[in-house]
């Protein structure tokens, strides 16, 4: 048959389209912003999974922020019960018995 006809032109749109779906693939897979015919990104709306995800991550991270405070004060106490001399640090503690 040679270059010509129907087939041509469907071989040539099925290699178009499979470059793209490849590229879309890739830029997805590496995580790249996906963007329309014009170049301005696309922003996928979040559906409820999403948002419930979010939700669990904010509560997550709220928790993780008090642990870290609440290891900061104990790391703070260890820190001056090392460095006071052991004098005072026995007269507090016999202050507290």
């Amino acid at each position: 048959m040679g270059f010509g006809g129907p087939f041509f032109v469907i071989a040539i749109v099925l290699i178009a389209t499979a470059g793209w779906v490849i590229t879309t693939w890739l830029r997805i897979k590496h995580g790249y912003p996906l963007t329309d015919d014009w170049g301005n990104t696309v922003h996928p709306v979040p559906g409820p999974d999403a948002t419930r995800q979010t939700e669990l991550l904010a509560s997550e991270n709220q928790k993780l922020r008090g642990q870290v405070g609440r290891l900061e004060e104990r790391i703070a106490v260890l820190e001056r019960i090392a460095t006071d001399p052991a004098e005072r640090t026995a007269r507090e503690i016999d202050k507290l018995r």
